[in-house]
This record gives structure tokens, sequence and C-alpha cells, in this order.
């Protein structure tokens, strides 16, 4: 069962386990190899990747493995801190500077003097700031807000984006001098999706941990969950993952966690963020009713199999009509959204299979779904609409389109 391995067994290497930088991809590989070579290094090195991909535990290694492990380390989000007041943050203020300061006071970079400082978000600094930050690059020193002399401060800088900082040059919100200033070494950490190969060590590495911590049961993944895990986009990265996987532990103790589980619990969390959007901006209606509809193919299939487990229970058999057997599993994504078909069942948990999306058409699959969903409420439709979310007028339009008029007058 996957994830009951113990870590110890897998092929994490010590520099891996010391910066605590978990995967065994080449471009985790490559991305620990750069932070082994530039830590030592006295310069400057800009972070990018998507939010949630680990930019700050990056950032922590190479602080670890430097010279300057054992000077302050301190780490700053620019995009926390009100413009208004990030300069005196960053470079402090003398007293009577401006109302309310009372007293001298230190800014982060002189706190830092001798150590590392980690500026995340550094694409959200003011222009004005940047002034100051390329000030401090090139000569080592600044001026705290509202003082006259300037002080001089040995900090080493390691910034971190998750914003094209070239489109931002050319956009005039960052200065095209500080940009190459600070990009002397440049480390990209790719999305999870880049490198799904990794999912299952980090899904390890989450629940053991968690488990542990808060002494919780846990049995593992079953192989066709973490198949699942390894082919969802995980739009927030690393960090959705991580949350992802202490939410089904805590729902989950004591059990081996399913496909299904899965499934289901992903597709909660998007109907939750979706249910005051049923169609996307930007995206032609068609396009966005029928990824709303295929949503709801899921639901419908679970509700079909469980009504058939029900009928044959306790040994009466009874005729239903089934939909057609689907072939193969396999996993489909519309942009960031998830949908799988079931396979012959050889376990107990089912996932939804869109070999026969692929091969059929997009069209047939809803129009099946249309269909199904009028047989199960005996054609009425404001109950079919709401199960499908999507309006009484778009459901005539799809009834209207597909045909479906006949098949009612047969009922």
């Amino acid at each position: 069962m996957v994830g009951n391995r113990l870590m110890e067994g897998t092929k994490i290497s010590d520099l891996q386990k010391s910066f605590g930088i978990i995967g065994e991809s080449d471009d985790i590989k490559e991305i620990i190899e750069t932070i082994a070579q530039v830590a030592k290094a006295d310069i400057t090195v800009l972070i990018i990747g998507e939010s949630g991909t680990g930019k700050e535990l990056v950032a922590d290694a190479i602080y670890k493995s430097s010279l300057r492990r054992h000077r302050p380390f301190i780490k700053v989000n620019c995009g926390a801190i009100p413009a208004g007041i990030i300069e005196s943050e960053l470079f402090g203020h003398v007293k009577g500077s401006f109302t309310g300061a009372i007293e001298d006071r230190k800014g982060y970079f002189e706190t830092a003097d001798g150590g590392t400082i980690f500026l995340d978000e550094i694409g959200e600094m003011p222009l004005e700031t940047q002034v100051k930050l390329l000030r401090i690059l090139e000569l080592g020193e600044f001026i705290p807000v509202g003082g006259s002399k300037a002080k001089r401060v040995d900090v080493r800088i390691i910034a971190a984006t998750n914003k094209d900082l070239y489109e931002e040059v050319e956009k005039g919100n960052f200065r095209r001098d500080l940009f190459y200033r600070i990009k002397t070494v440049t480390i990209a950490i790719p999305p999870l999706r880049k490198h799904p190969e990794d999912i299952p060590l980090l899904v390890e590495k989450f629940a053991l941990d968690f488990a542990n911590r808060n002494n919780i049961p846990f049995k593992g993944f079953s192989p066709s969950a973490m198949k699942l895990l390894q082919q969802y986009p995980w739009p927030g990265n690393v960090r959705e993952l991580k949350n992802f996987v202490e939410s089904m532990i805590v729902l989950h103790k004591g059990e081996v966690i399913t496909s299904r589980d899965v499934t289901k619990r992903l597709f909660a969390e998007r109907k939750a963020l979706n249910d005051n959007l049923p169609i996307r901006v930007g995206k032609p209606p068609d396009q966005a009713e029928r990824e709303l509809i295929l949503h709801q193919l899921f639901l419908l299939r679970e509700e079909i199999r469980d009504l058939k487990s029900y009928l044959f229970s306790g040994g009466r058999e009874q005729e239903i009509k089934s939909l057609p057997p689907l072939e193969a599993k396999k996993e489909v994504f519309v942009e960031d959204e998830i949908l799988t078909e079931e396979e012959p069942a050889k376990e107990e948990e089912h996932t939804i299979n869109p070999a026969k999306i692929g091969k059929v058409s997009l069209e047939d699959v809803e129009r099946e779904l249309i269909e199904e969903t009028l047989r199960k409420f005996n054609f009425q439709k404001r109950k079919t609409a709401n199960v499908l979310k999507i309006s009484e007028r778009t459901l005539y339009r799809k009834i209207k389109e597909y045909g479906l008029e006949d098949t009612e007058e047969e009922k």
C-alpha cells in the first residue's frame, strides 16, 4: 500500500534530507545541485515559481548551507507590507520622521547585518523602495526614513517572486537595473503538475508527519488513489497538496484512502469554489456549460452505482438499464478541472474514466448525461436542470440540440 513504507527506505539523498526538499525528479535534482553550487558563494539569488511551489524552502536551504548560516536570517513578505510603511520596515526610521515615530527604529536590513535577508514577493515592492534596494546592492548602504546619514550593511539578498519580472519590467512596474542585479543566479521551481512523479514521496512525507504529530492512525492511500493524485493538476501546487493530504487523514482516520474518497473530496472543494460562478468568465458559453455538465457525470454515475447495489442486495435481482460500459481508467482535465471515468471494477473504489470521452466526443457524453438525468427524474425539467446546475433555458436548448424530444414522447 502506497504510504506505508518508511521514508528511510526511499532514495532521497542526504543533501535533500538536510534541505527538507522532497523529490526524485530531474527538476528537483537540478534544483538541489544549484543550491549546493550557489549556497557558499556570496551572490544574490532570485527564486521564481508559482505560489505554493516551495520558494521559501529553497531560500531556507541556501541559507542553511551558506557561510552566513550562523548569522541572522530575516524573512520579509513584500506583498504583505502596506506601501506606506514598507520603507520604514526595511530600512528603519529616525525619531520624529513621521507621526508616531517616537524613537529611532532599526529596519530589517540593519537587523540582518552580517546575515541574509529573504525578500519574498519582490515583484510587489513599490518603485520608490526599489531605488533604495538597488543602492544596497550597489553600495552596501542605505538611509533610514527621515535620516540624513547613510548606514552601511553587509547583507546577502535572496529574492523570490511568482510574477514574470521580464513582463513587469516592460510594463514599468519593476526597475530594469534592479532586475539585472537580483538575478545573478535564478532558480526556477516548476509547478507540481510538471513533476507528478514526486507526488507519492510528498504525500508520504506530509501524511506521516501529520499523522505522527497528531497521533492519528494512517493506513495509506490505495494505488489508484495515488495515481489520481498524480494526475490532478494541483493549481495551488505543493501547498495545496499538503493541505489536501492532511484533510484526508483527518476525515478518514485509520482507513485506507481510496480513489473514490479522493475524487469526492476534490469535487466537493471545486463545487464549493464554483457555486457562485456557474459559467466561467472568458470562456464561450457552450464550453462553460459543457464543463459544468461533465462535472455532474461523476455524481450521476455514483448514484446509479449505489442504486444498483441497493436493488441487487439481498438476492433481489432486477433488470436495470445501465450506462454503456467504459473501457479503461484514464483521467482528463478541462483546464484546472479533473474528470475521471470508471474502469472495470477491480477495487471497491471507483473513478470516472474519460477514455470514452476522448473516443466518442464531449457532445456524446453530454447528450448521454442529459438523457439519463431526464429519465431519472421522469423528464421533470426543473429538477433535471437543478441537478445539472444549468438553467432551464439551457436545458431546453440542449434537449432540442440533441433531439431528445422524441425520447420524452416515448416514456
